[in-house]
């Protein structure tokens, strides 16, 4: 799972610049930085590798179909010559 960096003592000493004390800051941080840390992202390498293995899946399926049509094609013609040579 991927975090987002957050700097909670950076945030804290922004709100304390603001005016609010430093226990509603540290407070207001926490209730911040939580779901930043169960947030689950995607990176752009995260997708980029996804790509990557969609696209070899995709030519392995283009692959086997066309082995299929090919050895498909081929029943066919013997079945086209048997039956002609009857």
């Amino acid at each position: 799972m991927t975090s987002i960096p957050f700097d909670t003592l950076k945030f804290v000493e922004t709100l304390e610049t603001a005016g609010i004390d430093r226990e509603q800051a540290k407070a207001i941080s926490v209730a911040v930085r939580d779901p930043h840390e169960v947030v689950d992202v995607a990176t752009k390498r995260d997708l980029e590798d996804l790509r990557k293995d969609m696209n070899a899946r995709i030519d392995k399926l283009s692959l086997q179909l066309t082995v299929r049509l090919g050895s498909l094609l081929i029943v066919a013609l013997s079945v086209m010559t048997a039956i002609i040579k009857l």
